[in-house]
């Protein structure tokens, strides 16, 4: 789970007023009402549920963005563009360092992880990763001052073998500024992780940001429907699909001829996904007691699942759904923008993975009042489970106590300079009486846009 987030010189985010980092964070505040909206461990109240506020360009997608960068650069390395994302706001951001770090709970521990880049230049200058105590202590795992050119490790990474291992890994990259050890410690060390269970650290770190970080921005699909063709409850699915009010009653995975699906894909494309499915026959007739796997293709508005079946044919299915109690079948692309985006939604409501989803623009093509009822949906669900939604949105009807916390609703805003400042109603005291949403209107907290007059009148 995420416990916090913090940004510099990235995009809109320049540092605060002390020169500290902008922070983001799940950690409770002093709220005494809805207590099934936290995760609770006795050392540490984590939140459930955040929704960012802000105006248009206010910055609330760029905190989203500086998940995705931090995530992509450990996953992949630098992302195309990378050079350019700086803060603009002053000249001098352009080869000063931007910093990234997460904190995160972790197999009922808790770590920060984090680097300094200078985005401009393509360079690291320090990476960490160290264990944080409920009293507020660091016990190092590892650091690097790659500035200097010096590092360390510490705890139980220091046992004897593992350490060595560790030493040349990192003397290896030394001389290398545009790597990371976290991500370096994630190529091609099966063997390692395997003679070494105090090493699972750098694996486990690492796993985490890849998959149980998930981030979804409001022009790409947030799902690839795998909880609907997985399934064996369809009948729950329905249930909550119908209690949103879409008038859909049933789905069905139905089979629909391979050739017709193929034959909108460029060649190229074409000739990749075959050859893939050709790989995954080869591999089937070496361990021919493995399940029949499949190749999962999703756009906007359609949905297919490509799977070679034990005999070495191609079956190709899509999902079609019922509405009413007549059993006539509708595609995907046939159902409106707003139940495609519900039923991409499902899929945090039916996760039981403990990930931390990141959704910007929640109530794109949604009523408001399904908004409302998606987010009551998960805060009732979320309570059974440790899983993480945190949101941008414009919906003010979310700002509820009645549905939320006080500590659960952020705002972004942007100074006059041209960089955003993050930061919770939790500092505004304000009464569990006072209409929230209101005042939110009237610009008390900030995060809204202030308007010139668009046609002034001209003076006769």
């Amino acid at each position: 789970m995420l416990i916090r987030f913090n940004i510099k010189n990235f995009l809109s985010f320049s540092d605060r007023e002390d020169g500290r980092s902008e922070e983001f964070s799940m950690i409770a505040g002093k709220v005494r009402s809805k207590k099934e909206h936290l995760y609770e461990d006795g050392k540490l109240k984590l939140l459930k549920f955040a929704a960012v506020y802000g105006a248009n360009a206010s910055g609330k997608s760029n905190l989203v963005k500086a998940l995705d960068f931090m995530q992509r650069i450990v996953v992949s390395g630098f992302p195309e563009g990378h050079t350019d994302r700086y803060c603009k706001v002053a000249a001098e951001c352009r080869d000063q360092e931007s910093y990234f770090e997460l904190e995160i709970l972790l197999n009922d521990k808790y770590y920060a992880y984090g680097f300094e880049v200078i985005l401009n230049q393509s360079r690291f200058t320090s990476e960490w990763l160290v264990e944080l105590t409920a009293d507020n202590k660091e016990r190092l795992i590892f650091s690097r001052d790659i500035v200097k050119g010096t590092y360390e490790f510490g705890g139980a990474v220091k046992t004897k073998g593992l350490l060595e291992k560790l030493n040349v890994y990192a003397e290896d990259i030394q001389e290398d500024s545009g790597v990371l050890l976290l991500s370096i410690m994630n190529q091609n060390k099966k063997t390692l992780y395997q003679q070494f269970e105090q090493a699972a650290i750098f694996q486990d770190v690492y796993m985490w940001i890849r998959n149980g970080l998930d981030i979804n921005y409001p022009d790409r699909p947030i799902s690839d429907y795998s909880y609907m063709a997985e399934t064996e409850n369809v009948e729950e699915i329905c249930r909550i699909i119908a209690a949103f009010g879409t008038g859909i009653t049933d789905f069905q995975m139905v089979e629909v001829p391979a050739e017709k699906v193929l034959g909108h894909l460029p060649k190229r494309i074409q000739e990749d996904l075959l050859a893939d499915m050709e790989k995954k026959t080869v591999d089937r007739k070496t361990e021919p007691d493995e399940a029949a796997t499949g190749i999962i293709m999703r756009s906007n508005r359609d949905f297919f699942i490509l799977n070679i079946d034990k005999e070495g044919n191609m079956i190709c299915r899509t999902i079609k759904f019922s509405h009413g109690k007549k059993n006539i079948l509708f595609e995907l692309s046939e159902e409106s923008d707003g139940t495609v985006r519900l039923l991409d939604l499902l899929e945090v409501l039916m996760s039981e993975s403990g990930k931390t989803y990141i959704i910007d623009e929640l109530d794109r093509c949604l009523h408001p009042g399904l908004t409302y009822k998606f987010v009551e949906t998960f805060l009732e669900l979320a309570a059974q489970r440790n899983i993480q939604l945190i949101v941008t949105t414009h919906e003010s009807r979310l700002l509820d106590f009645d549905l939320l916390r006080r500590d659960e609703i952020w705002f972004v805003n942007k100074r006059r300079s041209g960089e955003s400042d993050i930061y919770s109603l939790e500092e505004y005291n304000a009464r569990f009486d006072q209409k929230i949403d209101k005042a939110y209107l009237e610009g008390r907290y900030g995060g809204v846009p202030v308007f010139n007059t668009v046609f002034p009148v001209r003076e006769v």
